[in-house]
């Protein structure tokens, strides 16, 4: 008689434990469908992004590059800030360039290098919000 107690009990704490495990999976994965479906549509991304104008400046080893940016931020209110802060934007940028090469910028790894030590440079900036993205939009090294 307490065999068949002590059974029933196991059986029950089994059946509570596997019930709250599939509770707990449901809920994990609906708040990961939810936040994958909260990425910003294509007129979020431009109304929060900032264009940087054309930079021309020299590199390290006195050759010259022209480029241009946009710089993708996380809200409007990020991306009025960084267009209020564009002298501090172009000086950065010229800054890192001046401490590259024509090397340095070559091939897609020298680019994304430069993408991003951008992006950390200016959010060591930003007060609202933060940079998400910085993209070369249009690029020349002479």
């Amino acid at each position: 008689m307490k065999k068949n107690k002590l059974l029933t009990i196991m059986l029950i704490i089994l059946i509570t434990i596997t019930l709250i495990g599939v509770v707990i999976f449901v809920l994990l994965t609906q708040f990961n469908k939810q936040s994958s479906s909260l990425k910003p549509t294509i007129d979020e991304i431009i109304e929060a992004s900032v264009d940087v104008p054309e930079i021309t400046t020299n590199l390290a080893d006195n050759n010259f590059v022209k480029l241009t940016l946009k710089i993708q931020t996380d809200s409007k209110k990020a991306a009025e800030e960084l267009t209020k802060r564009d002298f501090q934007t172009n000086n950065i940028v010229i800054q890192e360039l001046s401490e590259m090469t024509e090397e340095d910028l070559q091939g897609k790894q020298g680019k994304i290098l430069f993408e991003s030590t951008i992006k950390s440079k200016l959010n060591e900036l930003m007060q609202e919000g933060e940079v998400q993205q910085v993209y070369i939009t249009s690029y020349i090294i002479q």
